[in-house]
C-alpha cells in the first residue's frame, strides 16, 4: 500500500538529526549534525526551510528558548521530532531496507 507522504532525503536527514540531538536541537546544531554524521554539506537556510515544511506536516514541533546576550537578546528556536515524525522515519527506514535487500550491486561489492 502506498504512503501518501514520503520523506525527501534532506527531510529524513533533518529528522534523524533531531532524534540524535534530543530536545535542545536548533538550526545550527542540526546542520552540524548532518554535516558531521551524514557527511553532507547543507546550508542553514535549507535546514530552516525543511523544518518549516516538517512542522506543517506535523512531524516536528518547536519552542522558543530564552533570549541570550550572545545572540543580541534573541532567543533560539528549539525543535523536536513528534510521534508522527518518528513513525515516518521508521516507515522510511523500512522502505529503504526493503529496496536495498537483494540488490547484489549494493551488497558490499564495489562498482
Amino acid at each position: 500500500m502506498a504512503r501518501k507522504n514520503s520523506l525527501g532525503d534532506l527531510e529524513l536527514l533533518v529528522l534523524l538529526a533531531l532524534v540524535r540531538l534530543g530536545p535542545k536541537a536548533y538550526g545550527v546544531t542540526i546542520a552540524h549534525e548532518i554535516e558531521t554524521k551524514g557527511k553532507r554539506s547543507v546550508a542553514i537556510a535549507s535546514v530552516y526551510l525543511v523544518l518549516e515544511r516538517l512542522a506543517d506536516k506535523g512531524l516536528v514541533k518547536s519552542e522558543l528558548g530564552e533570549a541570550t546576550p550572545e545572540r543580541g537578546g534573541r532567543a533560539k528556536r528549539y525543535f523536536q521530532i513528534t510521534a508522527q515524525g518518528l513513525r515516518e522515519v521508521r516507515a522510511t527506514r523500512a522502505a529503504l531496507i526493503g529496496m536495498w535487500q537483494g540488490v547484489p550491486q549494493l551488497e558490499g561489492g564495489t562498482v
